[in-house]
């Protein structure tokens, strides 16, 4: 879906929430295959028994880019990714939890030319029994509608 919203329009605490979606071990293998992280925390299940968690656990830059790819629901042609900040990895999420993303509008702010501005968005990325998994902020750039 596409929508324009420019800079002026957005929010300050305004959320939007995803539904949910469930990590399988296939997310985790498949992963490991693209990205050539095959550490035994994620692929040696045996190995995994030995350690805290009992159980293998997903790659943090899974949760991340799966967590991101739930809130891409709307395309905003005035806008664009301008990064992420503060990207923090908070609990494991294990084979066959179930995420659910919040995103809350948290700042604006003026960028070097005036026909844009910084939008903050806090991403927050929840398991199934509600506990904080990851967080991190995405940065938009977004066209300003006066100028």
């Amino acid at each position: 879906m596409s929508k324009t919203i420019y800079y002026e329009e957005y929010e300050l605490g305004s959320k939007r929430e995803t539904t949910g979606r469930t990590i399988t071990e296939t997310d985790i293998v498949l992963h490991a295959g693209q990205t050539g992280d095959f550490f035994p925390h994620h692929m040696d299940a045996e190995w995994c028994k030995t350690t805290e968690f009992k159980q293998r656990i997903a790659h943090g830059t899974l949760i991340f880019s799966v967590g991101i790819g739930m809130t891409a629901d709307v395309i905003n042609p005035v806008a664009f990714s301008y990064g992420y900040d503060r990207l923090r990895f908070i609990k494991p999420v294990f084979i066959n939890d179930t995420i659910k993303v919040t995103v809350t509008i948290t700042e604006k702010r003026e960028y070097k030319r005036p026909s844009h501005g910084f939008v903050v968005e806090l991403v927050e990325v929840f398991n199934q029994k509600g506990e904080t998994v990851l967080i991190c902020e995405h940065l938009l750039l977004v066209e300003k509608k006066s100028q």
